[in-house]
């Protein structure tokens, strides 16, 4: 069926158009590039036309400012979280439905996840007035619960008496799981300071000639994904269609690329003793997340009696190494300056860098992403030149040369 008609049905008559739904054959990775992607597209480019257009008109009288390129990469994300959500969403349905009478099925949890998607993102594109699109966001939200609802008992089989405490359920569990996901997202949101760099001062540089290959890949690995998730519910065994999911998963968050990170004791070598002229005070480490969306992290602190303190952090994105990508994807670069600080984004020797140099004695940041996967973090009261320094005494050629790496398994 058409995308307009499906969601003018879905919105206008979701009770019947369920049932067109549930008799569908409609693969996962269809699902994503022929619906989702489309959709959420649509809603994330109406909030970035808001956020550059009304919001920096807004913002220039309250002496704040919004960059295009930041706009850019939360666009970008957004549309990333919107496939992941999809089928996080999915997964928790398809767990649930036999404890509330349903039956499990996979594919069409998928479908009624991303169909109940449908009025968060055609209201959503109200997003381009912005305290409006707050509103519409908010309706489209919950209208899209009752849609889910309507469909639970289509799609997943219920009795229908069951659908609100299965609905309660699917909420709660839905933002426990978020929570961990936005640990990993939270891991590289780094990457949306290196686009909002890019702005004031400087035209940001984009070199879109990768994207199509880089999205054909990702449309690629999805289609294996897929596959593998219907060879696993075939074969009848429920852990490896958990296993088979959890991996579907972990290559939608990805970008296609996400690999299981390195172990801790694989990433400590990395935290010298010693670090621009400071004794190491304290260490600590991170390893965590779920199944194909594990990512890993070292910290060590600096300081001497002086009052000098450094912070140094490596960190393996892993499962979400595909965020990372997305700056490479790009190519952005620029700059921007205030009476305060001055942020560079650039690319040194195929590594994208990101530098924040405080004018009032604050704190300086130095950032590199390797491999498009480690991102290494080097901030503290010591001069930017200081910071860079030590960040280049750091194996930098080991780390890049384990960008297929993973932990090593245990016996």
């Amino acid at each position: 069926m058409a995308l307009v008609d499906r969601v003018k049905n879905i919105i206008i008559s979701p009770k019947t158009e369920w049932d067109v739904i549930a008799g569908e054959t409609t693969a996962p990775k269809d699902l994503v590039l022929g619906y989702v992607l489309p959709l959420a597209g649509a809603a994330a480019i109406a909030s970035f036309i808001g956020s550059v257009i009304f919001v920096s008109l807004l913002g220039g009288m309250l002496g704040a400012s919004f960059g295009v390129v930041g706009a850019a990469v939360g666009a970008i994300i957004h549309v990333i979280m919107a496939v992941v959500s999809v089928f996080v969403l999915g997964f928790i349905i398809d767990a649930l439905a036999p404890t509330f009478g349903g039956q499990k099925n996979l594919n069409q949890a998928l479908k009624l996840t991303a169909y109940s998607y449908t009025p968060a993102w055609v209201f959503g594109l109200a997003a381009i007035i912005p305290f409006l699109g707050t509103i519409a966001a908010l309706i489209g939200g919950i209208y899209g619960l009752y849609v889910l609802y309507l469909g639970l008992p289509k799609l997943m089989r219920n009795p229908e008496e069951k659908s609100v405490p299965y609905l309660v359920v699917v909420i709660i569990a839905a933002i426990v799981l978020w929570m961990v996901i936005a640990f990993i997202t939270a891991a590289t949101m780094g990457l949306g300071a290196l686009g909002a760099a890019a702005v004031h001062g400087s035209s940001p540089s984009y070199d879109r000639s990768p994207s199509t290959a880089k999205l054909n890949e990702f449309a690629r690995k999805m289609e294996e994904a897929g596959k593998k998730m219907e060879a696993a519910q075939k074969s009848g065994d429920p852990n490896k269609a958990m296993e088979a999911s959890m991996a579907a998963l972990g290559t939608a968050i990805s970008g296609g690329k996400g690999v299981e990170p390195v172990s801790l004791d694989q990433l400590k070598p990395f935290l010298p003793e010693n670090f621009a002229g400071l004794p190491r005070t304290d260490m600590r480490t991170e390893r965590g997340g779920v199944t194909g969306l594990m990512m890993a992290k070292v910290e060590g602190s600096y300081g001497d009696s002086a009052g000098k303190t450094a912070r140094l952090e490596v960190s393996d994105t892993g499962g979400a190494a595909g965020l990372m990508g997305l700056a490479a994807w790009m190519n952005i670069v620029g700059e921007k300056e205030d009476a305060n600080r001055r942020e560079v984004t650039k690319k040194e020797g195929g590594r994208f860098v990101h530098e924040e140099v405080s004018k009032t004695g604050g704190t300086n940041k130095y950032t590199v992403i390797v491999a498009d996967r480690y991102v290494v973090n080097a901030q503290g009261s010591v001069d930017i030149g200081t910071l860079k320094s030590g960040v280049a005494s750091i194996d930098l050629g080991k780390l890049e040369a384990m960008k297929d790496a993973t932990a090593p398994k245990q016996q």
